[in-house]
C-alpha cells in the first residue's frame, strides 16, 4: 500500500504544482474562518486522489479534507489531505505537501507526504521503517527539553489562536526555540528527519496526522495522537510527537501550561 500513497502522492502534486496559479487566482473559497481557505487546486487535487484510489483500489473508501468520506474507523479507509498548507499555498510560500494514507481500524499502515516544489517524498510503512527520497530517516538524539527546537500550529479561529499564543510564550522559555511553519503533516516528517526535535498541536484532523504521524512513528518518535477521553491531562485534541529523548519532558510542560485545553 504503501507504493499506490507514493504513486498517487506524487500525482497529485504534480498536479498541485501546475495548477497553483491558475487555482490562486480564480478558485478561492473560505470554510469555517475567512482565514481557512480552499482552492480549485485543493478540490483538483483530492478528485484526482480519488479517482487514481478508484482505479488502483477499487472499492476501498476514501476520507479526505475537502469531499468527506465515511467516519467509521473499522477496516480500511484511505485518508487525503489534498494540500496540506493551502495558506502558504495561497502566498507561494513553499512548504506544504499532498498527504495520503492508508489506515486499518484508524490506524495508520501505510503513507506518503509529497512536496510539490522541492519534489521530496516523504514515505512509511507500519513495521518498515521511514524514508525520505528512499533514504532511512530517523529522529534527532535530543535529550534536553531546553535545547530542544519545537514546531507547532495554530488553530484560524480567533479565539483558540490567541490561547495558543499564550501557550506559546509559557513554553518558549522553557525549549530552545520554536517554529511554525503552516503544514502539519510536515512538520511531523521533520520530526522524522531531525529537522526539529518535537512539534505538538491542537485541534488537527485525521488527514493532517494520518500520513506524517506515521512516518514520525516508524523514524523513531514517540507519539501521543488525539484521542476521546484521553486521561493524561492533555485532552482529546492534543498531538505531540517527539524524540523519545525529550517526550517526557515536553508533555509535563504542555500540561503544566494547560495547552490541551485551548
Amino acid at each position: 500500500m504503501s507504493e499506490v500513497a507514493v504513486r498517487i502522492a506524487r500525482e497529485a502534486a504534480d498536479l498541485a504544482r501546475t495548477v497553483r496559479d491558475q487555482a490562486v487566482t480564480d478558485g478561492v473559497d473560505t470554510k469555517s474562518t475567512e482565514t481557512d481557505v480552499v482552492t480549485m487546486g485543493d478540490r483538483a487535487v483530492e478528485r484526482l486522489v480519488r479517482e487514481r484510489l478508484a482505479e488502483l483500489r477499487p472499492g476501498e473508501s476514501v476520507l479526505g479534507e475537502e469531499e468527506g468520506g465515511d467516519g467509521a474507523l473499522d477496516g480500511l479507509r484511505w485518508v487525503v489531505d489534498p494540500i496540506d498548507g493551502t495558506v502558504n499555498y495561497l502566498y507561494g510560500f513553499p512548504f506544504y505537501a499532498v498527504s495520503l494514507a492508508a489506515q486499518v481500524d484508524g490506524r495508520s499502515v501505510a503513507g506518503a507526504v509529497v512536496e510539490p516544489v522541492s519534489g521530496r517524498v516523504w514515505s512509511a510503512a507500519a513495521g518498515h521503517g521511514a524514508f525520505l527520497d528512499g533514504k532511512p530517516l530517523h529522529v534527532s538524539g535530543a535529550d534536553r527539553l531546553d535545547l530542544a527546537l519545537v514546531g507547532t500550529g495554530f488553530a484560524y479561529a480567533v479565539q483558540r489562536r490567541t490561547a495558543q499564543a499564550r501557550v506559546v510564550n509559557d513554553l518558549l522559555g522553557q525549549v530552545r526555540d520554536i517554529r511554525r511553519a503552516g503544514a502539519a503533516s510536515l512538520d511531523l516528517c521533520s520530526v522524522a528527519a531531525g529537522w526539529l526535535d518535537a512539534t505538538y498541536e491542537v485541534g488537527l484532523n485525521r488527514w493532517d496526522w494520518a500520513a506524517g504521524a506515521l512516518i514520525a512513528q516508524e523514524a523513531g518518535a514517540a507519539l501521543r495522537l488525539p484521542e476521546k477521553g484521553s486521561s493524561d491531562g492533555l485532552g482529546d485534541e492534543m498531538l505531540v510527537c517527539a524524540t523519545p529523548g525529550i517526550a517526557e519532558g515536553l508533555t509535563g510542560a504542555l500540561r503544566a501550561v494547560n495547552a490541551g485545553e485551548v
